[in-house]
Formats: C-alpha cells, structure tokens, sequence
C-alpha cells in the first residue's frame, strides 16, 4: 500500500466521482481507476461502490477513510516539521554564557527568538570564559558568549578559527554595599582610593574585567588599599553586600546588577566599556538553526 494510494483513495471519496477527483490530482482518470482498482485487489476488498450519483465508500471503504485521515495528516505534520528544521525555526542549540550576560541579555536575547520561533530551544550552561571557548572549540556548545576588554585583540588572536559577533558594549559601573545610599551619581572615580577593591580571577587567555579596571585605575592614578581576588564576577557580589569591599563591575543594559542588594553608580570619569562578544565555529552556518540564531544577533530587530 502506497502513500500515494492512500491520497487517491481519499481524494476519489471527497470528490464523490473519479472524473472530479481526476481533475483534483491533474491526471487523467483511467490512471486513476486502475490504481483504486489495485489497492482494492491488494487489500482484498471492496472499497466503493458506484451509483448513479458517482461512488460512495462501502463499511471498509470508511474505515480506510478514517485511518488514510488520521495517516495522511500525520505525514504533512512531518513534512512541515523537517520544513522548519530546515529553515531554522526548529531544533535546539546550547550556549555557553557567562553569568554577567546570563542575568539579563540572554533572557532577552530568547524571547526575542520565541518570537518568531517558538520550536527553537535554546539551553545554556554558565562557565567562566576561558572554559566557554573551550567548550565551543570541543563542540560541547554551540555558541558562547564572553566579555572582553580589547575586542580588536580578541579578534586578531582568534581569525580564521572563531566565527566572532559584537553583542555590544557592557557599561562598568561601582558596585557598593548596600548602605551606601548616599553616594553621589555619577560617583568620582576617587572614591575608590584607599578602598579594598574585589577583582575575580584574570586569565591571559581572556583578558577582560581585571584587566580594565586596572587599566582605569592607572590611567586616573587611583590607587585602592589593596585589590582582593576572588573567582569569578559572581563572587564578588555576596561581599560587597556584606559591605567588606567594593568593585567595579559590568551591568549590561543597566539591568543586570539591580538584582542584587547593592548601591549601583554610574562612574565619572566612566570607564571604556567591555564588549559582549558571541562566538561561533567558522563550520556553524551549516546548522539553520544556528545560522537563524546569529542572523538575528547580526541584525537585531524590534
């Protein structure tokens, strides 16, 4: 039994004659007739009937009726379903992302994309950078998302074996305990003098959060009490609650760090920003779901 079968015989039903459901299919009618004829033969019985008024199905007849339905459609929802995996509004795809851009953009980054294709899932994990790139290159995650201080370096560093999207600038910010309420905003970039300042981990691999806010402290000849290291970004945050320290922190989209209970400050003079970078195999566009993905982080819409 043929699929092909299947549509002539429903079609010959719905249509109440061979001529009409041979006009229908756009082919001729003794073709037609001789494949019913067949399935008929193959089957081993009756399927319809002729009257004067055309064909009607017999009790078998009906009952082919109804399971060709339910068969045929379940086909044309497969065909549409392999459609949209083609087309990139289906499938899934991991990101790798780190927690700073986790808090906000990324949630905006997946509604945006349920909008116009809600079969996409997108599912992510959270690693420090230098783990996220690598995760990538192993082909553990699809994409990853970073911070960098020098976008240009980056850039230079990884031509040709990282296909790379600015996602954008990440305004640094001061981050300080919660009872500080009376902080000046913009806040002087002196206030941080003679203060225990957090920085997380730097890597050579990634130079980023560390590194800037170094650079910015030499650049105005700031000079805190001492310079605490902890692990990463997310760790600095419970302290400065506890208002032990301080930091200089990212806060993308301003949206990020107001989350938590600190006194949030924009900096003056303001310091040069991070760039959000997403990170892609150069083998990536082979994957529409993927390829649909960056497209909208290339060309952002509404």
């Amino acid at each position: 039994m043929e699929l092909r079968h299947l549509r002539y015989f429903t079609t010959v039903v719905e249509a109440g004659s061979f001529t009409a459901a041979a006009a229908r299919l756009h082919i001729s009618q003794p073709p037609l007739s001789v494949a019913i004829a067949n399935l008929e033969s193959e089957l081993g019985v009756t399927l319809l009937t002729r009257t004067s008024r055309g064909v009607e199905p017999t009790s078998a007849g009906r009952y082919l009726l109804d399971a060709s339905s339910r068969v045929l459609g379940e086909i044309d929802d497969i065909v549409s379903a392999l459609g949209r995996f083609g087309a990139g509004t289906s499938g899934s795809l991991t990101m790798a992302v780190v927690p700073t851009l986790a808090w906000h953009r990324l949630p905006t980054l997946i509604r945006a994309s349920a909008r116009d294709a809600p079969d996409v899932e997108i599912r992510f994990v959270d690693p420090p950078p230098w783990t996220a790139i690598d995760m990538l290159q192993h082909r553990s995650v699809d994409l990853a998302a970073i911070m960098v201080a020098d976008a240009t370096r980056f850039a230079d560093r990884h031509r040709g074996s990282l296909d790379i999207i600015d996602w954008g600038p990440i305004p640094l910010v001061a981050a300080l305990p919660p009872d500080v309420k009376d902080a000046a905003d913009p806040l002087p970039l002196t206030a941080f003098e003679g203060e225990v300042v957090l920085l997380p981990r730097r890597t050579a691999a990634v130079p980023s959060l560390p590194e800037a806010v170094e650079a910015t402290f030499e650049k105005h000849g700031v000079t805190p009490a001492s310079i605490r290291t902890v692990e990463t970004i997310q760790t600095c945050i419970p302290l400065i609650e506890a208002g032990v320290a301080r930091a200089i922190l990212p806060d993308p989209d301003s949206a990020s760090l107001s989350r938590f209970d600190l006194t949030v400050r924009r900096l003056e003079p303001e310091p040069e920003p991070l760039r959000a970078l997403v990170l892609a195999r150069p083998d990536s566009s082979r994957n529409p779901t993927i390829a649909r993905l960056l497209e909208r982080l290339r060309y952002p819409r509404p």
